[in-house]
């Protein structure tokens, strides 16, 4: 939506649809509800995690009836993850407001389509192609010296659907076995990075912009690991990045949040990897960190009220939670902990209410409030808070 289109205020009490009912629509109903929204979800688990505080449409995400109701009941509708059809979507579109929009969605969802927009808008990336075969694999490695991802151009998250190649004798295999997941492939030149980072940027539909101060992630497997806020990089790569957030959701006209990830590299150049227009997981530290949630801000965009400021107000280091994590977990946050006084942190515990553990899945996060990150990360080390899955 385009500043001066006009567009409704909703204020408390209004209705948000939320497609999607997991962890991401769980916090944001929670922000929502302290701030008077009501909420229904559609999710096709009667568990979601979303279900404890919003109303549940147990439904497809396809599903006609349902997402009729969903755009019967709402006032304004939002998804909080990507990997939903944009035909849904569409249909959405056409029977409620859907500030996000599907064209967003679309580009976001087909990893050749975001590259070559955020290329159009100027935005600096990973030198990528398209591959057909094994052989245009190969020709593309050569061109990239050596060494590339393959990536699936549709679904595919926490690593899944993409392979590294350090050889051009790995081709045939990993085309072989990432054409069979989708249609379409496309290879990106390997970024040998100093850091990964993450900026979150907020837009209204009257052209507010507010940028939440970038995070400095570490993965584990291709998982999320932890967020560290303030990122350790000099201010003006942090200024540079935050700049690039702004530019990135003016350009692709972003209502609600797009989350930027970006590579560093040892010359101090950013890159950008992949968008998500939603709240996300790198965003969470804002929830006890910043002066607004993603969440509250993301429904302020999409609600169409004034943005939130979106400064620091403490140093803090996120750390997620995956089902292997489950033993230890309530052990963590003892009100007599020794060393988290000794330290002067404060763990914030975030758990998301999924019914069943299992390895890999996201169960919870936990927010570590610091006088500083290294003392935030000098109690996880003491604390052995990972003592069962030795990470």
């Amino acid at each position: 939506m385009r500043p001066g289109t006009e567009a409704p205020v909703l204020a408390p009490g209004a209705t948000v649809g939320v497609l999607g009912g997991g962890q991401l629509g769980r916090m944001l109903a929670l922000d929502g509800v302290r701030l008077g929204y009501r909420f229904v979800a559609l999710d096709p688990a009667a568990d979601a995690p979303c279900a404890a505080v919003a109303d549940l449409i147990c439904a497809d995400y396809g599903d006609e009836e349902g997402l009729a109701e969903l755009a019967a009941r709402s006032d304004v509708i939002t998804y909080e993850f990507e990997n939903v059809d944009a035909a849904a979507v569409e249909r959405l579109e056409r029977a409620a407001p859907v500030p996000q929009g599907s064209r967003l969605l679309r580009l976001a969802q087909h990893r050749l389509r975001e590259k070559e927009a955020l290329q159009a808008a100027g935005i600096p990336v990973a030198p990528f192609a398209a591959v057909a075969s094994a052989d245009e694999v190969r020709r593309a490695l050569r061109a990239f010296g050596g060494a590339g991802v393959l990536k699936t151009a549709t679904g595919g998250y926490d690593g899944k659907g993409q392979r590294m190649l350090r050889r051009e004798s790995e081709a045939e295999a990993a085309y072989a076995e990432l054409s069979a997941l989708a249609p379409e492939l496309v290879l990106e030149a390997f970024v040998p990075f100093e850091h990964e980072l993450s900026v979150i940027a907020a837009r209204s539909p009257r052209g507010e912009i507010a940028v939440f101060p970038a995070a400095e992630n570490i993965h584990r497997e291709h998982i999320l690991h932890l967020s560290i806020v303030p990122a350790r990089i000099p201010a003006g790569v942090q200024a540079e990045a935050e700049q690039l957030a702004r530019r990135i959701a003016e350009a692709l006209d972003v209502v609600g949040l797009i989350a930027v990830e970006m590579f560093l590299t040892a010359d101090g150049q950013l890159l950008v990897n992949e968008l998500a227009p939603r709240p996300h997981n790198s965003g969470h530290y804002t929830m006890d960190a910043c002066r607004t949630s993603q969440f509250e801000q993301h429904l302020r965009a999409i609600c169409n009220l004034p943005l939130g400021p979106a400064d620091l107000v403490s140093p803090v280091v996120m750390a997620n939670l995956l089902g292997e994590d489950a033993a230890d977990m309530v052990q963590w946050f003892r009100t007599d902990d020794p060393a988290a006084e000794r330290f002067g942190v404060t763990p914030k515990l975030h758990w998301y209410g999924k019914s069943e553990a299992k390895p890999k899945r996201k169960m919870g996060h936990v927010n570590i409030v610091a006088p500083d990150t290294e003392a935030a990360l000098a109690w996880m080390r003491e604390s052995n808070m990972w003592r069962n899955t030795r990470r």
